[in-house]
């Protein structure tokens, strides 16, 4: 195999992750792009992508490109039809189910620990000793998809005490997970549960997913919290069920239009906590081991490990 070209895209990280990039010396030739006119220049010439939410009228100009890494959670950018279909599209697992499991049980324990609300009172100098905190313990989480991560996030809530039940396309039981309901089942999970955790993948099937049947399934007093991607959810439908109170409130990590804009009433809603899509961060020394494994094994015509359906679409 002639000496292969790698592209190394990223819009500030780039030049971290090509440093990190490890193979005998000699082996590889490394571009690295921070920009879509930098990549431009170069993605012809490339024989491997690593790359974070590479845009798609750059990647339909990939002519040689055989595999893709990528360095985030979800592959839905990448699974667009300027892709060729020859390209291997690999992921990352086990970076981000730690990061993500964090984020769900802190953002759940501040509801539980009702930390807004003493917070406010201590902006007001006042000993409200006749509001409790709720414990986590006995509560019951529903993690709408199991795979990767939502398994490191049932791990994380049984550490709490909680009762974990699962949703997945086909209901397989799965390790530390009390029960596992089929995708049709979907709105007896929902009604089971006290928090409800969206942890799938952006596909056709999971489009808008959470609508308003499904958000009128949900217990009066539920959370829903948000880590997969914002179109999993039908906004509209969320922001009158937040509005009429028929939830507890949602701690959303993503949304349809990222930056959410100003003027977007979820803005607005006490019952609505806003983060800006940092659950599982983009670290390049976590995910850098991931691609130098791959990369040796492309190297050495073996296969590629973590590989993506791309007919499945994860």
């Amino acid at each position: 195999m002639a000496r292969p070209t790698v592209l190394v895209y990223h819009p500030h990280d780039a030049s971290t992750y090509a440093r990190l990039i490890r193979a005998p010396r000699g082996s590889v030739t490394v571009h690295v792009a921070a920009s879509p006119e930098d990549a431009a220049e170069v993605i012809g010439e490339a024989d491997i992508l690593y790359g974070w939410n590479i845009p798609a009228h750059l990647l339909e100009k990939a002519g040689r490109v055989q595999w893709l890494q990528t360095m985030s959670a979800g592959v839905d950018w990448v699974l667009v039809r300027e892709l060729p279909p020859r390209v291997t599209v690999t992921r990352v697992p086990g970076v981000f189910g730690p990061w993500m499991a964090e984020y769900v049980l802190g953002w759940s324990l501040w509801v539980t620990q009702r930390m807004a609300t003493y917070r406010e009172a201590q902006g007001r100098r006042a000993w409200i000793d006749d509001v409790v905190p709720d414990r986590l313990r006995g509560k019951t989480l529903a993690v709408v998809g199991v795979g990767d991560v939502g398994r490191t996030i049932a791990r994380a809530a049984r550490a709490f005490g909680m009762r974990v039940i699962g949703v997945s396309r086909s209901g397989r039981s799965v390790a530390g997970v009390d029960r596992v309901y089929r995708a049709s089942a979907l709105a007896r999970a929902l009604a089971a549960a006290d928090f409800v955790v969206l942890a799938v993948p952006l596909t056709e099937r999971t489009r808008d997913l959470i609508g308003a049947a499904e958000l009128q399934a949900m217990r009066p007093g539920a959370w829903l919290l948000n880590v997969a991607r914002g179109p999993v959810v039908d906004e509209e439908a969320l922001r009158q069920a937040l509005e009429a109170r028929r939830i507890g409130g949602a701690i959303l990590d993503v949304v349809r239009t990222e930056p959410l804009p100003p003027s977007h009433p979820l803005w607005g809603l006490d019952n609505v906590v806003i983060t800006p899509h940092i659950s599982g961060p983009n670290l390049p020394e976590e995910i850098a081991p991931l691609f130098d494994d791959n990369l040796r094994r492309f190297l050495a015509g073996r296969r590629l490990r973590h590989v993506v359906d791309r007919s499945r679409g994860y």
